[in-house]
């Protein structure tokens, strides 16, 4: 890619990043080109749907989390691991307000452009939480499934206005419920 289209893409991601926090996934692509200082037809370019404009956007992120599990999968106590990974996901999943439906739906749909991603970061909180589970501190009767949808479920909370201030608190009651002993 040449250097000035590369700065583009970097400079259309970063103001797609900062509206998406802003005003949420489904804020219009028309939106974010106008605020780039860019044409639709230019954002369409670099990015023929909003799926791949969000999978663009979201997968330095989902790399960093999937990485950050591989570190704590060797370092800490899994307890402690498990429940860093966790609550590292919902904050981020905060962040960009309503991706965690996109996600779900990216989990279940193979063609989905953020499919694999999210298929990654699933895998990488199961690692924690089996090795959690093999020292005898989570719960046996979850599973990856089960930790991906707790984090799916955390990260809607945040989204909604009225429940956003009890996140940290109904976080640390779904993390005591998924832990064998006090977290």
């Amino acid at each position: 890619m040449r250097a000035d289209a590369r700065k583009n893409r970097e400079h259309l991601l970063a103001v797609a990043g900062t509206t998406i926090r802003e005003q949420g996934i489904d804020v219009s692509l028309r939106d974010i080109a106008r605020r780039a200082d860019v044409g639709l037809a230019t954002l369409l370019r670099h990015f023929p749907t909003r799926e791949a404009l969000l999978d663009a956007l979201l997968h330095t992120s989902f790399d960093e989390l999937t990485a950050k599990a591989s570190t704590l999968e060797t370092s800490g106590s899994p307890d402690d691991a498990l429940v860093s990974w966790l609550r590292d996901c919902v904050t981020w999943t905060t962040e960009y307000r309503g991706a965690v439906v996109l996600m779900a739906a990216a989990i279940e749909d193979t063609g989905s452009a953020l499919h694999a991603s999210c298929v990654t970061l699933r895998a990488a909180g199961a690692r924690l939480l089996t090795r959690a589970q093999s020292a005898g501190m989570a719960r046996n009767d979850i599973d990856g499934t089960d930790l991906f949808a707790l984090v799916e479920a955390l990260a809607w909370l945040g989204d909604q206005r009225s429940l956003a201030p009890r996140t940290d608190h109904l976080f640390d009651v779904v993390a005591s419920a998924i832990l064998t002993r006090p977290s």
